[in-house]
């Protein structure tokens, strides 16, 4: 209309369609991107969480001599118990694993106590243990064995007579074992320290596994 305030259509187009589209860009640009930062955020914390699981588990495989976690079978826990046959006392599992041998020496009568490197193990072997309920009889805790001295000689210097060792899928190069019993992956080597010494025991208490 002549003299009117009106816009003309086509400007009118012009100015709604110039401030729309950028309007849309926009929020088109934001939303990738943040599921741009999702995404990265998800496959990161996957990764940590990944390499946390992992590391205690591959760490052992990576040392100098290779002992990587490998559970033990039933047939090993049976012939480890029938190595504690007509035994009372302590028993002390180096290298525990996932506390099956623990486990089962307390459902034995045992006080029996599990040292292991990897923490996701100790704590999986501490709900084992609940779960059996054995939990009083039955404890786990940290610790790295490559910072003990030699072992046979800690154990020869420190055990008592009447202790036995019992070694499982690993046998102690320096040592004769009084008894074995197994074969393949599940053979148990079984060493009183009352013959190592020479010695005739006192009384059958203590023992301890590795």
């Amino acid at each position: 209309m002549e003299g009117g305030g009106g816009t003309p259509p086509e400007i009118l187009e012009e100015s709604q369609s110039g401030c729309s589209l950028p309007t849309g860009l926009g929020a088109n640009g934001l939303k990738k991107s943040s599921w741009g930062f999702f995404l990265t955020g998800i496959v990161g914390g996957t990764l940590v969480a990944v390499y946390a699981v992992a590391t205690p588990f591959l760490t052992p495989a990576l040392r100098k001599i290779c002992l990587p976690f490998v559970p033990a079978t039933t047939k090993q826990i049976a012939n480890v118990v029938k190595m504690l046959h007509c035994r009372r006392g302590s028993l002390v599992d180096i290298g525990s694993g996932d506390g099956r041998v623990v486990i089962a020496a307390a459902k034995e009568g045992f006080t029996a106590v599990g040292y292991e490197l990897n923490p996701w193990l100790v704590w999986y072997s501490r709900y084992c243990a609940w779960r059996e309920g054995v939990q009083d009889s039955a404890k786990f805790y940290i610790s790295d064995l490559w910072k003990m001295p030699q072992l046979e000689e800690k154990l020869e210097l420190e055990l008592k007579d009447d202790a036995r060792v019992i070694a499982c899928r690993f046998p102690f190069p320096r040592w004769t074992p009084d008894h074995v019993t197994g074969e393949g992956v599940d053979t148990v080597w079984a060493y009183d320290l009352s013959t190592l010494r020479g010695r005739r025991p006192r009384c059958f208490q203590p023992v301890i596994r590795v």
